[in-house]
């Protein structure tokens, strides 16, 4: 594994509660964004009342680790709904409201992705007007990207602007995906064109299979999202809707391009499927040409083979000559109806 793997797979196990990373957000302070710990977390979310308008945090957990979930129930004011969608080991994607919250089941991207469809998983989501809960069980890409955006200082206004923010960054996480997918798919098809098969039809499977898991799991994603907006929590503002169904218009979009390539893979497969039938084709009918070739000779060759008197031209002194002269007349009628035939 490389070296930046393994210094970011050591970083993502969490503090002594499970948690992987805390930002406090106060557009009001000399610090837009402050990264706490479960401790720190633990003291603003008991003082929440009290802390600045507009003031939240967002905690990132990791849930392998045994003491995340009792933190959750501890310290944070999470509805049921949140604690059964983390138990009941339903991956599909859903997000709806719970109480005054918003419960978000949704899936992304390993952090190593290997182009492989079990490199997928799940993160779940609890949003408030104070609190942003993200949490998953493996490091995933979307999740990491906006925490690195977050240490350059981009510091959401809210809650719902965070979110918005986690939904554009895994659209683009999906956008590099599928440009990644289109370049080795132009590459194949490259290949194909001149002629040079080899097993292009597995890795072209593979790709087809990856993108099949994506779709199936992350299309329900915006659809889930335009209900919700249908009816938005009561502190969600006009203005953080619109700016979120503008990021699920912008991930409908990257949905509709992977769907596109899909069907893109799967007419290069016919065409390829098409050429391989061809060779075979081709293939069947020299040996069927060959086939029929070696039919005059293996007839002559057991009619003359037999052990039996009375075989004709035995003793005449041109009789292998005249044989020849059959078996050729033979072969070569043959060969113009096998190949009158192709024509």
């Amino acid at each position: 594994m490389p070296l930046f793997h393994e210094l970011a797979a050591a970083n993502y196990g969490g503090d002594e509660a499970g948690l992987i990373c805390g930002y406090l957000f106060d557009a009001s302070s000399g610090e837009p964004s402050l990264e706490v710990d479960s401790a720190r977390a633990a003291q603003w979310l008991g003082a929440a009342a009290q802390a600045p308008t507009g003031a939240y945090l967002w905690l990132h957990f990791n849930l392998s680790h045994a003491q995340a979930e009792r933190w959750l129930i501890r310290h944070a004011a999470l509805p049921d709904t949140f604690y059964e969608a983390l138990r009941d080991g339903l991956h599909s994607t859903r997000i709806e409201r719970a109480d005054d919250a918003l419960v978000a089941v949704i899936n992304d991207l390993h952090f190593e992705f290997g182009f492989e469809p079990s490199d997928i998983s799940t993160l779940w989501i609890g949003v408030g007007p104070r609190l942003v809960v993200t949490a998953r069980t493996k490091p995933l890409r979307s999740v990491d990207a906006l925490r690195t955006a977050v240490k350059a200082g981009d510091a959401p206004r809210s809650t719902t602007e965070l979110l918005e923010h986690l939904l554009r960054t895994q659209a683009e996480v999906l956008m590099n995906i599928v440009r990644d997918v289109t370049t080795r798919i132009d590459e194949i098809e490259d290949k194909q064109l001149a002629g040079r098969l080899d097993h292009k039809r597995v890795r072209l499977g593979a790709q087809r299979r990856l993108l099949v898991r994506l779709q199936r799991l992350l299309a329900p994603e915006p659809a889930a999202l335009f209900r919700l907006l249908q009816r938005p929590p009561a502190w969600m503002t006009s203005n953080d809707a619109d700016e979120l169904r503008s990021a699920t218009e912008e991930f409908s979009l990257v949905l509709h391009d992977m769907q596109a390539l899909q069907e893109r893979i799967k007419l290069l497969q016919e065409e390829i499927a098409a050429n391989v039938n061809e060779d075979n084709n081709r293939s069947l009918f020299v040996l069927t040409v060959v086939t029929v070739l070696a039919l005059p000779i293996n007839i002559m060759a057991g009619l003359f083979g037999m052990n039996v008197g009375g075989i004709p031209l035995a003793e005449h002194k041109h009789g292998f000559w005249i044989v020849v002269a059959i078996i050729a007349s033979f072969t070569g009628l043959a060969a113009w109806l096998a190949l009158r035939k192709k024509r």
